[in-house]
């Protein structure tokens, strides 16, 4: 995929450990636009390990957070017709660890808005890993004014 990832294109001096381009320790997640949904594919490393071959819990945690807040700041860019998305943050999610994840191979992501408003985006999410759905993400992703610690941060 050629087209640069909504990171890079938004925020290539985001410091973020889960999205951030400019974070060399982080893990650099890259989220790209396909038709309604936003989907990502990030290659795990030994280091990212709960235990031999599979994936810790906080790890995916942190890459479902961070890429459907990216989902959700696209949507909210697209619905207002801007050319740059809010500034958005977490207000509340939830993961579903459904199985273990293996880290042989390459993990991806697929998110969907599932409810837009004005300022915020309901977005439901899932990380697979060797063809299996292994966990599973809904959250509540609020766009931030002037005056949030957040603001213009990423």
């Amino acid at each position: 995929m050629d087209e640069l990832s909504l990171q890079d294109r938004y925020s290539a001096a985001g410091i973020c450990y889960g999205c951030g381009p400019a974070n060399e320790k982080g893990l650099r997640l890259k989220s790209r636009p396909e038709g309604e949904e936003v989907v990502a594919t990030w290659t795990p490393s030994p280091h990212h390990e709960a235990y031999a071959g599979i994936l810790n819990g906080g790890i995916i945690g942190t890459l479902l957070d961070c890429h459907s807040n990216w989902t959700a700041a696209y949507h909210l860019m697209k619905r207002s017709g801007a050319d740059h998305p809010p500034c958005t943050v977490t207000a509340e999610y939830s993961v579903r660890l459904a199985r273990p994840a293996p880290t042989a191979g390459p993990i991806s992501l697929r998110a969907r808005t599932v409810d837009l408003r004005e300022d915020r985006a309901w977005v439901e999410a899932e990380l697979s890993a060797g063809g299996k759905v292994c966990a599973t993400c809904r959250g509540l992703f609020v766009a931030v004014k002037p005056g949030h610690p957040a603001y213009h941060r990423w």
